[in-house]
C-alpha cells in the first residue's frame, strides 16, 4: 500500500492539490494564467522542487484534454518558432538551479515578465501593432524564457499568455496554440524531472491520480467560459489574470 504521509500531511495539503487540479483544468481549456496562482501555495505546502514534480503529471493529463478539444485550432508556425529555445531553457534551468536561490530568480522572472507586459499594454493603448515581434529574436526569446520558467516552477503560463496576447492571436487559436505548445513542452520535461531532479515517483503519481476528477471539472468550466466570453472580453480577462500572475511571481 502506498504511503502518502511524506507529502500529504494534512487536510490543507489535499485542499491545495485539488484547487491546483481545478485551476489547471480551467487553464488548459481557455482560462489562461490560473495555474500560476497555485504555484506559490504548492511550493509553501510541499517544497519548491517537490511541488514541481507533483504538479507536472497533472499538467500533462490536462494538456491531453486541451489538445483533444482544440486540436485543429493551433497556429503551428508559432509553436515551431518557440520549441527549440524552450528546450534550451530546460537545460539552462538545470544549470542555474545550483547557482541561484529559487527566490531570487523567481523575482527576476517576474520583473522580466512585468517589463514585457508593460510594453505590450503600452502598444495596445497606443493602438499600434507590436513592433518587436518582427525581429528574429522575439519568438526565440519567449521560447527560452518559457522553457526556463516551466522547468523551474511550472510557471510558463504568463510567458505564453504575454506572447500570444502580444501578437494579437484570435481567441480559439490562442487556446489551441497554447494547448499544443504546453503538451510538447511538458512531456519533454518528464524525463528530466524523473531522472535529473528525481521528484516524480509512484507515490506522487498515485497522489496525482486522486486529483483527476478536479482536472475534469476544471476543464468543463474552462471550455464553457471561453464560449461565453466574446473576443474582446476574452483578451481583457486573460490580460487581467496574467497581470495578477506576474504580481504573484514578484511579491511571493
Amino acid at each position: 500500500m502506498i504511503d502518502f504521509t511524506p507529502y500529504m500531511q494534512s487536510t490543507w495539503s489535499w485542499t491545495i492539490l485539488f484547487v491546483m487540479a481545478l485551476f489547471v483544468g480551467m487553464s488548459k481549456t481557455g482560462v489562461q494564467g490560473l495555474t500560476i496562482l497555485t504555484v506559490p501555495l504548492l511550493a509553501m505546502t510541499f517544497g519548491a522542487k517537490p511541488s514541481t514534480g507533483l504538479m507536472l503529471p497533472v499538467l500533462c493529463f490536462a494538456d491531453l484534454i486541451g489538445v483533444s478539444y482544440y486540436r485543429r485550432k493551433a497556429e503551428w508556425r508559432y509553436i515551431i518558432r518557440l520549441l527549440p529555445t524552450a528546450i534550451a531553457g530546460f537545460f539552462l534551468a538545470i544549470w542555474v538551479d545550483h547557482l541561484i536561490p529559487a527566490t531570487e530568480f523567481k523575482h527576476l522572472m517576474g520583473a522580466c515578465l512585468a517589463l514585457v507586459l508593460v510594453v505590450m499594454l503600452w502598444s495596445q493603448w497606443r493602438g499600434k501593432e507590436n513592433m518587436l515581434m518582427s525581429h528574429w529574436w522575439y519568438s526565440p526569446l519567449f521560447g527560452l524564457l518559457g522553457g526556463f520558467t516551466t522547468m523551474i516552477g511550472n510557471a510558463a503560463g504568463p510567458v505564453m499568455a504575454i506572447y500570444l496576447l502580444s501578437i494579437r492571436m484570435p481567441k480559439l487559436a490562442f487556446v489551441g496554440t497554447n494547448a499544443w505548445f504546453f503538451l510538447c513542452v511538458n512531456y519533454l520535461k518528464l524525463p528530466l524531472q524523473i531522472f535529473a531532479w528525481h521528484n516524480i515517483n509512484l507515490t506522487t503519481l498515485a497522489i496525482d491520480a486522486c486529483a483527476i476528477p478536479f482536472v475534469l471539472i476544471g476543464a468543463f468550466l474552462g471550455i464553457h467560459l471561453v464560449k461565453f466570453l466574446p473576443e474582446r472580453e476574452f483578451r481583457i480577462f486573460t490580460t487581467a489574470v496574467t497581470i495578477l500572475s506576474v504580481l504573484i511571481m514578484i511579491l511571493t
